[in-house]
């Protein structure tokens, strides 16, 4: 699984990778948990790049209860496009997550060790994601997003089982363009190769939410 994330790109380095027009807003983030705010690239339907900003934890079009998102922040990429949460976005709401690194956690004795893994050489990753909007009974519509997740590579392996699906360069506009059949989307749902990643142990800052500054990614 995936359950917190950094995101420390510069403003610049979005707008070059992703081709958003003009420099978009950007704060960096040392430890993105599950309800937060997060940045999210998507396709409109003229077929321009937009920057947006969604809650982390995807609520289905056809939920009574928002609270549903709590569990579903992230998405299997084996059942994604068949499961009734998740079938409709990945069918017309995909989405990426502009990522520097994620976290996991590993058993040591009683107590849960966490660990860091970023880019090689701090390059950015891009996680493969769907996004959702939920009409409320005030009228007012919540986006939503969640992040679609694959068997664990070699480095991840002895970390965790599961590792979020980080694209390449080259499917970025597979994924985020709306005719892609899904068999194409399908290819895209595998584990990165192991060289493009790099993993290490940090404190237990990023155990609490709370706490969102460059010491939740200092090496220990």
């Amino acid at each position: 699984m995936c359950g917190r994330f950094t995101s420390l790109l510069s403003p610049e380095l979005l707008a070059v990778i992703y081709e958003i027009f003009g420099p978009p807003e950007s704060t960096p983030r040392y430890n993105i948990a599950p309800s937060q705010p997060v940045s999210i690239v998507r396709q409109n339907v003229a077929g321009q790049r937009e920057l947006a900003t969604v809650k982390w934890g995807l609520i289905p079009s056809w939920a009574k209860d928002p609270s549903i998102g709590h569990s579903l922040i992230n998405a299997r990429g084996e059942t994604v496009a068949e499961k009734p949460s998740f079938r409709a976005a990945f069918k017309h709401r995909r989405c990426i997550i502009p990522a520097s690194g994620f976290f996991e956690w590993v058993a040591v004795g009683g107590a849960k060790q966490p660990w860091y893994i970023k880019g090689y050489e701090d390059r950015p990753l891009s996680l493969a994601g769907l996004w959702e909007h939920w009409p409320s009974p005030d009228g007012s519509v919540i986006e939503t997003c969640s992040i679609i997740t694959t068997t664990a590579n070699e480095l991840m392996a002895p970390i965790h089982d599961r590792m979020p699906v980080i694209l390449s360069s080259e499917s970025i506009a597979s994924w985020l363009e709306l005719s892609t059949k899904p068999d194409e989307l399908k290819d895209l749902l595998r584990p990165c190769a192991p060289d493009i990643l790099t993993a290490y142990t940090v404190s237990n800052l990023v155990n609490n939410p709370r706490f969102d500054s460059p010491s939740c990614i200092a090496r220990v």
